[in-house]
């Protein structure tokens, strides 16, 4: 079968068969129509015909490469962790693999939407999210995740840990290490960093876990911004894609949204918490809300390193948690 479409960019038998194997009812396919590009992968509308000659339109992302293989099956295992706890909210992975005939190239295939222009509205919107976080939470013992995910081109560290302070600051560990591959050193950032780990990340997250308290892990969608969510067109139902999953801190979630850039305002942080309250001690929620902005910045700055507008945040928000955090600490 060769496709109808000059912009059908995986027009070979080859691929069309792999594509029609893991369809379900899939007779024929009549077009794979490039929509999207990134610097780290592709998306295209796939159109079939079932066995009645029913058209049906689904999602296929492609990748290259080790990275690319290994972020593609991170979004399968994360958006399949997500359906199994609020299968309304995403949507139904199908699956996920490498093309035979082409063998550094690698695919994910899931449910197709049509979207509506802008983003999500609150309440509907918070309400599911809070339903992810609250029906997931507790289900495992330990903070990280069974596979590898990635925010982009950017793997992160999900190795399985009791403490949600060690897993945080591990996961910050790491991520510095690939911002540093990449960009080269940054002596200020570096200064910085003794500070941030021995006084400000025990100072605002061991307390979360000290004086009887503790966190339950949550299943969150880990890059939460709002090109990662969209209204279905059809229902008006909002719909989150793209994750980047671990179990976490809920709170951790929000700190995507503390960044102005990502378009989730103070509106979003109060629906949010109507459903699940914010944890003790309250007080440290703001600075909290900060540290966890801090990782989703820092991220950013990794996969944007000529930007330099991404790592001043960085900076910015380092000098303003470490010289309060310091002083108190004196």
């Amino acid at each position: 079968m060769t496709s109808n479409s000059s912009a059908d960019k995986f027009g070979s038998s080859g691929h069309h068969s792999q594509i029609l194997a893991a369809l379900p009812h899939a007779h024929q396919v009549i077009e794979v129509r490039e929509q999207a590009k990134s610097a780290w992968a592709e998306a295209f509308q796939v159109r079939i015909l079932d066995s009645q000659g029913l058209e049906h339109k689904y999602f296929m992302k492609t990748s290259y490469g080790h990275h690319g293989r290994e972020a593609l099956r991170g979004e399968f295992e994360g958006t399949s962790a997500i359906h199994a706890i609020t299968p309304e909210f995403c949507p139904r992975p199908i699956a996920w693999g490498t093309f035979t005939s082409q063998p550094d190239t690698h695919f994910y295939l899931c449910k197709y939407f049509e979207f509506a222009e802008g983003i999500p509205s609150p309440s509907p919107f918070c309400e599911k999210l809070a339903r992810l976080h609250s029906r997931s939470c507790g289900l495992v013992d330990n903070f990280g995740f069974h596979c590898t995910t990635y925010n982009g081109d950017l793997p992160q560290d999900n190795t399985w840990c009791p403490s949600w302070e060690q897993f945080f600051s591990r996961g910050m560990r790491h991520v510095l290490r690939v911002r540093e591959t990449r960009a080269g050193p940054n002596p200020e950032l570096e200064a910085l960093l003794p500070n941030l780990f021995d006084k400000v990340i025990p100072r605002l997250l061991r307390a979360l876990e000290s004086d009887g308290r503790k966190i339950k892990p949550s299943l969150i969608h880990g890059d939460l911004w709002y090109g990662n969510a969209s209204v279905i067109r059809k229902t008006g139902d909002p719909v989150i894609y793209d994750p980047a999953c671990f179990w976490a801190h809920n709170e951790y979630e929000l700190g995507n949204w503390h960044p102005e850039r990502n378009r989730f305002g103070k509106e979003f942080y109060q629906e949010y918490h109507r459903h699940i309250p914010k944890s003790d001690p309250v007080e440290d929620y703001d600075d909290r809300n900060v540290l966890y902005g801090l990782r989703f910045n820092l991220h950013a700055a990794t996969l944007f390193p000529d930007k330099v507008e991404f790592l001043e945040l960085v900076l910015r928000t380092l000098r303003y948690l470490t010289e309060k955090y310091q002083m108190n600490a004196e």
